[in-house]
């Protein structure tokens, strides 16, 4: 492991390098040309110069002094009037970096006597939250406890709240990142940051032993994640890649949370090589497709690719730099990497039952064939109220199954259209079930009593519709079958697929791709009896791009005019893919 922390130590003082003249005097980031700045840039770029100095101890790096922009990034950070708990937990945590209590912190003492009284009164104010955002709060705490402004320690408190909530919105033991918002069940990457974060926190809490206290009850469900990663991350390494804020930090959140758990001792002997498998194959992918190698620093936007709109570059270089350091320190503690190889992947279908309640079901099934390469993540997951594709229920496999990103188009599900309700099988099931089917395939299926609209909301007494998807082999086919209570006009149906490609420069040998036969997409029955629309070129559209790579194509299913749907009768959508899988050369 010394030659992965020698080689992250590296990539760090790279990306810092070319990062750190982007601190103005006032301690504000200056964006790259054509996005604009995030106002919590300031504590993430702390925390990033925290973390090199722990991993280094230098205090200078590139002809910069990183304790002067430790302080202008905090002291920014800390004078902003709107209320920011991710930049202000972000920074907090780079200021505790510099020591553990501020009689012995060098950043501390470059901060001006306004500012470490404002940061005082501003770590103690706690907002309650039900999702992710509760993490910050942690952060402030484990900073205004460690560095003495506090005598009572509330940090044991809300992590405790934290996972009390994690077990009331989730019978799977998941974090619920949007229990509120639409259907709920947001369970996306989110869940994976915070156990990162708080493990994080917790790491420079003055206090050792409640570390040691509260690792038990955090284990319990950072674990539940753990055992997801065998099956989710594929061959090439594309890790977690549905959802929000996938991409480079797909990559990055995955690899922290293994490193950790491997240092925690986590993860048993026996299923070491194993986890240290999935760690090369995690790495090498974030490695070759979002680093310029040539000159230093990440990239998460550019003219093929995209990402989420909160992801700005800056912060995205700040955060690898962060993680690399983190992965650098925690490569030295773990030793040696096991010799044994794995075994070859074999043919596998999972369900992972995320929530099971009265009110929905949800869950995500995974399948991998083994003679064809198929590897393939249908998430029944809610999105949080935004309306994007990132979170549909589809097999999602970058590079053959694509969808654009931060756009809204009915990927690979049928769009019904009922007057003023424009409804998709997504966000939430009943009666999830899965299990070996005929021919030794596998099956995913769900139902949903009430349609639900693309706005995650429930539109009850209109009708019902089951979903089956089967996967044989290389063959995935997708059934809907829809019932109406009552006599309706479906006004439109539509049904999309999304053709795209790997990055032309930045992927491995080993990315999947389409190969000449493309999907092999196949209609087995539609009686909404819809029609191919003229193919969509949309390669030199900026807003068709994926996290991994361009779109060139959007063919389209429609029928766009009125159908009158009776009770009595069923009506079916089969489509089937056998998609001719390639690898980028």
């Amino acid at each position: 492991m010394q030659n992965l922390a020698d080689q992250c130590l590296d990539m760090a003082r790279s990306i810092l390098s070319h990062n750190l003249g982007a601190i103005k005097e006032d301690g504000t980031i200056v964006p790259v040309e054509g996005e604009t700045s995030r106002i919590d840039e300031s504590g993430h770029a702390a925390l990033a110069i925290g973390e090199f100095y722990r991993a280094t101890n230098a205090t200078t790096l590139a002809g910069f002094d990183l304790v002067d922009l430790a302080s202008r990034c905090i002291t920014s950070q800390v004078a902003t009037d709107e209320e920011h708990e991710n930049g202000l937990a972000y920074a907090s945590l780079g200021l505790l970096s510099f020591g553990p209590s501020k009689e012995r912190n060098v950043v501390w003492e470059r901060l001006s006597a306004e500012t470490q009284e404002r940061l005082d009164k501003r770590l103690l104010v706690r907002t309650d939250y039900d999702n992710h955002h509760q993490i910050f709060n942690i952060a402030k705490a484990v900073c205004r406890f460690s560095l003495g402004l506090s005598k009572k320690d509330e940090t044991a408190t809300l992590i405790d709240k934290f996972i009390e909530r994690i077990e009331k919105n989730s019978t799977g033991g998941f974090l619920d990142d949007g229990p509120a918002k639409g259907q709920g069940g947001v369970y996306d990457l989110y869940g994976v940051l915070s156990f990162v974060f708080i493990r994080q926190s917790l790491q420079l809490h003055a206090n050792v032993h409640l570390k040691d206290r509260k690792l038990p009850s955090l284990r319990t469900h950072a674990e539940k994640y753990l055992k997801v990663f065998p099956d989710m991350v594929r061959s090439d390494g594309l890790g977690w890649a549905f959802g929000r804020g996938i991409g480079a930090y797909g990559q990055m959140h995955c690899v922290s949370l293994i490193l950790q758990a491997m240092r925690d001792g986590w993860i048993s002997e026996e299923q070491k090589p194993l986890y240290f498998d999935i760690l090369r194959r995690l790495f090498q992918y974030f490695y070759m497709t979002f680093l310029d190698q040539e000159h230093g620093f990440l990239v998460i936007r550019d003219s093929e690719r995209s990402t989420q709109d909160a992801h700005t570059t800056r912060m995205a270089n700040f955060d690898a730099a962060r993680y690399l350091c983190q992965w650098s320190r925690l490569a030295k503690a773990i030793g040696t990497q096991p010799t044994n190889v794995p075994q070859p992947g074999r043919t596998s279908g999972r369900l992972i039952t995320l929530d099971r309640s009265n009110k929905k079901e949800q869950g995500l099934f995974i399948y991998q064939d083994a003679a064809s390469g198929l590897h393939a993540t249908v998430p029944l997951i809610g999105a949080g109220l935004r309306k994007t594709s990132d979170s549909l229920t589809f097999p999602h496999c970058p590079g053959v199954f694509d969808w654009p990103v931060e756009r809204y188009l009915p990927i690979l599900v049928p769009e019904l259209t009922f007057g003023e309700h424009v409804t998709v099988p997504c966000f939430y099931g009943k009666k999830i079930a899965a299990g070996l089917g005929l021919r030794n395939s596998f099956y995913f299926k769900y139902e949903q009593p009430e349609l639900i609209t693309a706005d995650e909301k429930l539109v009850p007494g209109l009708a019902s519709v089951k979903v089956t998807h089967t996967f044989a082999g290389g063959k995935i086919t997708s059934e809907f079958l829809y019932t109406v209570t009552k006599q309706i006009e479906l006004t439109k149906m539509r049904y999309c697929l999304a053709i795209g490609s790997p990055h032309s420069h930045y992927r491995l040998g080993t990315s999947f791709t389409l190969g000449a036969e493309g999907l092999r997409c196949q209609i087995d029955r539609d009686d909404f009896q819809g029609a191919w629309q003229e193919t969509e070129v949309v390669s030199n559209e900026p807003g068709f791009k994926t996290c991994y790579g361009k779109l060139h194509y959007i063919q389209t299913l429609t029928r766009d005019h009125p159908l009158i749907m009776r009770p009595g009768h069923q009506y079916r959508l089969v489509v089937s893919f056998t998609p001719d899988i390639a690898f980028a050369e």
